[in-house]
């Protein structure tokens, strides 16, 4: 299949679970690529990336990578691109094989269930909060947004290029935790205020959808659910925003 072809058609969910690949658009998510692990399957150029000097040097890296290349038109590039204003470079890369089987758990871990997020933005930045405050693993449930979604990956800047950030179902998820005696925390504004103190060693703390929230499932497999003390006029926080604050609260 041509790249300009399959990038047209990795727009879509399904086709990028079919194919275990996924699109990374821009500048700064393709010079992400780049320097990740991941195995990239092709790049499309269009001219305008040779408008902006960083634009040059990420196609000079791509020329030394001997990735294949191919270079289209602004307008065929346009009916692959999501963005109102493409910047020229979409690269398509290989999903990584990642699940429990594959999860190094070490005497203290935290991880962060997304259960529900649909939002990519959130999705997002949740992925790459979760990266820089040293989570061991980002786990999508079901009803989350594909977390390899271009939108997800522009708003996590490339951070599932890097961090643990995989699917699971909720089944396999409680399976998991249970067999490494990894606790498991709901977050939800009734909870108990967020106290580090009684926090164990291995963790597990699922945010959901801000407005249905967790599902009945985790919650009551949850031993613990907790919230973070805001002001009373203040109905809640973001979930990136709340899910940043916790991590932050939690580190060892």
């Amino acid at each position: 299949m041509k790249l300009l072809t399959l990038a047209r058609d990795l727009r879509r969910r399904k086709a990028r679970e079919k194919h275990s690949l996924f699109v990374a658009e821009g500048v700064r998510s393709v010079e992400e690529l780049l320097r990740s692990k991941l195995k990239i399957r092709g790049v499309l150029v269009a001219p305008q990336l040779s408008d902006a000097p960083r634009g040059l040097a990420l196609r000079k890296s791509l020329d030394e990578s001997r990735v294949e290349v191919a270079e289209v038109s602004e307008k065929d590039f346009r009916s692959a691109a999501e963005t109102e204003s493409p910047q020229g470079v979409i690269a398509i890369g290989e999903v990584p094989g990642r699940s429990f089987d594959t999860l190094p758990i070490t005497e203290v871990c935290r991880l962060i269930l997304l259960d529900g997020v649909q939002d990519p933005g959130n999705a997002g930045a949740i992925v790459r909060t979760a990266a820089a405050l040293g989570a061991t693993a980002t786990v999508a449930l079901p009803g989350t947004v594909d977390l390899w979604n271009a939108k997800v990956i522009r708003s996590s800047m490339g951070a599932q290029f890097h961090h643990q950030a995989f699917h699971a179902g909720v089944e396999d998820v409680l399976s998991f935790l249970e067999r490494k005696n990894i606790d498991l925390w709901a977050t939800d504004a009734a909870g108990s205020t967020l106290d580090k103190t009684t926090a164990p060693a291995r963790l597990a703390i699922a945010v959901g959808n801000e407005g249905s929230g967790l599902s009945p499932q985790i919650r009551a497999k949850a031993q613990r659910t907790v919230s973070l003390p805001i002001a009373p006029n203040v109905e809640s926080l973001n979930v990136a925003v709340a899910t940043g604050i916790i991590l932050y609260e939690l580190r060892s």
